[in-house]
C-alpha cells in the first residue's frame, strides 16, 4: 500500500472514531502489505489489519485496542508501549516482536507464534495464550495474571520477575527456564 493511501486510511479512521462512527469509515487494512511502515502512534481502535503483512513495522505507542489482527505477519514489528486490550491477535506470527511495556489486556493471542518476543514488563492480564508458542520469549516483570495458559509453549522462555496466573503450578509439565524470582501464587503452591 502507498504511503499517501495509507494516510487517508488513518485519517478517514481517526474520523470515524472521533464522530462516534458516523462520518470517515472503519480502517480495513486486512491483507495489505504494510511492511516496515511507521506507524508510531497510530489511532487503529478497532480496525480490520487480519492477514496483514505489518513485518519489522513501527507500532510504538500505538493504539490498536479491539483490532483485528488474526493470522497477521507482525514478525519484528515494534508494539513497543502500545494499547493491544482486546486485540485479536489468533493465530498472529510475531517472532521476535518487541511488544516491551504493551498493554495486552484480555487480548486474544490463541495460537500467536511469539517465538523470541519481548515482552518486557506487558500487561497480559486475563489474555488468552492457549496454543501459544512463546519458546525463548522474554516475559520479564511482565503480568500474567489471569492468564489462559492451556497447551502454551514456554520452553526456555524468560519469566524473571513476572507475575503468573494462580492456576500456573510449579508441578506443570512444561519446560520453564529462567525463572529466577518469579511470583508463583495459588492454592496449590
Amino acid at each position: 500500500m502507498k504511503a499517501q493511501d495509507l494516510e487517508i486510511v488513518l485519517q478517514q479512521h481517526q474520523l470515524w472514531i472521533d464522530s462516534g462512527e458516523k462520518q470517515g469509515s472503519r480502517a480495513d487494512l486486512g491483507g495489505q502489505d504494510l511492511r516496515g511502515a511507521d506507524l508510531n502512534n497510530a489511532c487503529l481502535t478497532n480496525a480490520n489489519l487480519g492477514l496483514a503483512n505489518l513485518t519489522n513495522a513501527i507500532l510504538r505507542g500505538a493504539n490498536l485496542s479491539g483490532a483485528n489482527l488474526n493470522f497477521a505477519y507482525l514478525t519484528g514489528t515494534s508494539f513497543a508501549g502500545a494499547n493491544l486490550t482486546y486485540a485479536d491477535l489468533t493465530d498472529a506470527d510475531l517472532r521476535g516482536a518487541n511488544l516491551r511495556d504493551a498493554n495486552l489486556t484480555r487480548a486474544n493471542l490463541t495460537g500467536a507464534n511469539l517465538t523470541d518476543a519481548n515482552l518486557t514488563g506487558a500487561n497480559l492480564t486475563d489474555a488468552n495464550l492457549r496454543y501459544a508458542n512463546l519458546r525463548d520469549a522474554n516475559l520479564t516483570d511482565a503480568n500474567l495474571r489471569h492468564v489462559m495458559l492451556i497447551r502454551t509453549n514456554l520452553t526456555g522462555a524468560d519469566l524473571n520477575g513476572a507475575k503468573m496466573p494462580s492456576s500456573f503450578s510449579k508441578d506443570q509439565k512444561i519446560k520453564v527456564q529462567k525463572v529466577g524470582e518469579t511470583e508463583l501464587s495459588g492454592p496449590d503452591m
